[in-house]
């Protein structure tokens, strides 16, 4: 009695899903190195479990970049980008686009425009124009700020100034009240503040010799 046909299906049960994944993994590897072997064939192959390791296998002769640029190639199908491919193919238009701006920027500054043309000439001009008035633009917006710190800086010292000055005529006014040693009445005039001794009054009294 022949065995029965398995059904194609996810087994769920984890242990015999790993089980029979490593059983399957290593029937297809030795498929892989059987068909190098007997029919000269150039055979890579990846494979990855479900917890992420992966198991690879590649002929001998060749390796799998190798394999997979000739798939790429036949296929028509772009596996990666273009620039990390072809590398040197991206250096050489990096190096002509460098070459062609070095060009442009020894025009822009007047160099090797002999042969050029009158059509060759007018976006050069233009180019130039438009520079230039954005130099200018640029200028005046520094001209302005220089302007404006100016007058701010004017005020500033009419300020610092009258401050000053305020403070000159205060102390002005306290040199001369101590120079002074008086005081002022409410009208604004001095009166001494002590009256010398020899002009100080006595109090009268009567005459104690008269006493006839």
């Amino acid at each position: 009695m022949g065995r029965g046909k398995i059904e194609i299906k996810r087994i769920e049960n984890s242990t015999n899903r790993q089980v029979t994944y490593s059983k399957r993994r290593n029937g297809i590897m030795k498929k892989a190195k059987e068909i190098t072997v007997l029919c000269d064939a150039e055979v890579s192959l990846v494979v990855f479990s479900s917890t992420g390791k992966m198991s690879e296998y590649c002929s001998p002769t060749t390796t799998l970049i190798k394999v997979l640029d000739r798939y790429q190639k036949a296929s028509g199908k772009r596996l990666w980008d273009a620039k990390h491919e072809y590398l040197s193919t991206e250096v050489d238009r990096i190096k002509k686009e460098n070459d062609s701006m070095q060009i442009e920027l020894r025009h822009l500054k007047g160099e090797d425009i002999t042969s050029l043309h009158h059509k060759e000439l007018m976006p050069i001009e233009e180019a130039l124009q438009n520079g230039l008035a954005s130099v200018r633009a640029k200028q005046m917006d520094y001209f302005k700020m220089l302007k404006k710190n100016e007058r701010l800086l004017e005020e500033e010292n009419k300020r610092l100034t009258y401050i000053l000055h305020q403070q000159q005529i205060e102390m002005d006014g306290n040199v001369r009240e101590m120079e002074n040693g008086g005081a002022y009445n409410n009208k604004g005039r001095e009166y001494p503040s002590q009256i010398p001794f020899g002009f100080r009054l006595q109090p009268m009294q009567p005459n104690l010799h008269d006493d006839n």
